[in-house]
């Protein structure tokens, strides 16, 4: 009997362009011309029932002036709606309208959407090319930007993905004027979030501007899409995989995604993440790394944002405890948590390792600790 070696060495560039500014949809429609999808003209548009009359129906009008063969294909708006069951009904609808490999798809929406539909293009046909049209400032802080794709199951969010960089992402700034209040607040997270890991001056802007930007002032807003950009992909283009830096992207996200499954997504992820960044707060705070006036510094950003800080009655802290095992950084059974160092900077506890093993105990402390 024979052994083949199969040899499939390759390099290959997903290298491109976040593009910010107010009201982009006319600079989407000229890339797309000039080639941005190669010569696709078959287009399946993803939206949700939120965006559907926002920016879905006129995109699409857009392209069928200018020639392109575009469908728009929709599903009920928010978090509950992120699953497989969700993702194979549009390939359904996708199969039956025609699409194919030679489709290309444009994810119009949040985070909800950017995330279903960058999994979907990275499996539909063995993939197929994309864009995200980001239309909230939680996709354009986070979701939208960096590759990570994704469905939720019943255990917990995100755990069936794939990481798919697409060929260009948008983030038009005025699309976060049609949002609501909580949106924006949600939003602002994930910013907080980028300013705890990152940089001290930031975390001072967000202090100085917060009115501003809840107001969406459209200096404050067209900054904090720019400094969110800086960073994430400061931390994605030295490691796109996750084998290291890049968790600490997930600051505050152990507890946050597990509060936002055991609420049944009544929380919105900001909101989640919120409570999170509080929780880690209280951890980083025991371990010496955050003093009590920084926490507190903290907990005024984000309660001066609108968000959460405190767990919400109706949450069983039991379960929330055992909810965080299903996070993916654990490893061999152990929780591991990212901690912040200061304001702006995060704990590098070992060359390339960026979170620590935490035992049960001290995070039942941490949860039953907040208010």
């Amino acid at each position: 009997m024979g052994v083949f070696q199969v040899e499939l060495k390759r390099v290959v560039d997903d290298s491109y362009e976040i593009e910010i500014g107010f009201g982009l949809e006319e600079k989407l429609l000229t890339d797309l011309q000039n080639g941005l999808l190669g010569n696709r003209k078959k287009l399946a548009l993803i939206t949700d029932s939120n965006v559907k009359s926002l920016y879905g129906d006129k995109l699409r009008e857009m392209l069928l002036a200018a020639g392109f063969q575009a469908e728009l294909f929709v599903f009920e708006a928010g978090e509950r709606q992120k699953t497989r069951e969700t993702q194979a009904r549009l390939e359904d609808e996708m199969l039956a309208a025609g699409c194919r490999r030679d489709c290309g798809v444009i994810a119009v929406g949040g985070g909800v959407v950017t995330d279903l539909a960058g999994f979907l293009a990275g499996t539909f046909a063995r993939g197929v090319p994309f864009v995200n049209y980001a239309t909230t400032l939680l996709s354009a802080a986070d979701a939208s930007v960096g590759g990570k794709t994704a469905v939720d199951t019943p255990l917990a969010t995100n755990l069936i993905g794939l990481f798919n960089q697409p060929k260009k992402v948008y983030l038009d700034v005025n699309a976060w004027k049609t949002l609501p209040k909580r949106q924006i607040s949600s939003g602002l997270a994930e910013t907080i979030k980028h300013a705890c890991i990152a940089r001290p001056g930031f975390f001072a802007y967000l202090e100085e501007h917060m009115e501003a930007l809840l107001a969406c002032d459209p200096a404050a807003c067209a900054y904090i899409a720019e400094e969110n950009c800086r960073i994430k992909y400061q931390v994605v283009m030295q490691d796109e995989r996750e084998s290291g830096l890049r968790e600490v992207l997930n600051l505050g996200h152990t507890v946050g995604r597990a509060i936002e499954t055991v609420s049944g997504y009544g929380l919105l992820h900001g909101e989640a993440v919120s409570i999170g960044l509080a929780a880690q707060a209280l951890l980083a705070e025991r371990l010496g790394f955050l003093t009590a006036e920084e926490r507190h510094r903290l907990l005024a950003l984000l309660e001066k944002a609108g968000l959460p800080t405190a767990i919400p009655p109706k949450i069983d802290r039991e379960a929330l405890v055992q909810k965080l095992y299903t996070d993916k950084k654990v490893r061999d059974g152990r929780l591991r948590c990212v901690v912040q160092k200061g304001l702006g900077n995060v704990v590098e506890f070992s060359p390339g390792v960026f979170s620590t093993p935490v035992e049960e105990q001290t995070a039942r402390e941490m949860i039953f600790s907040l208010p």
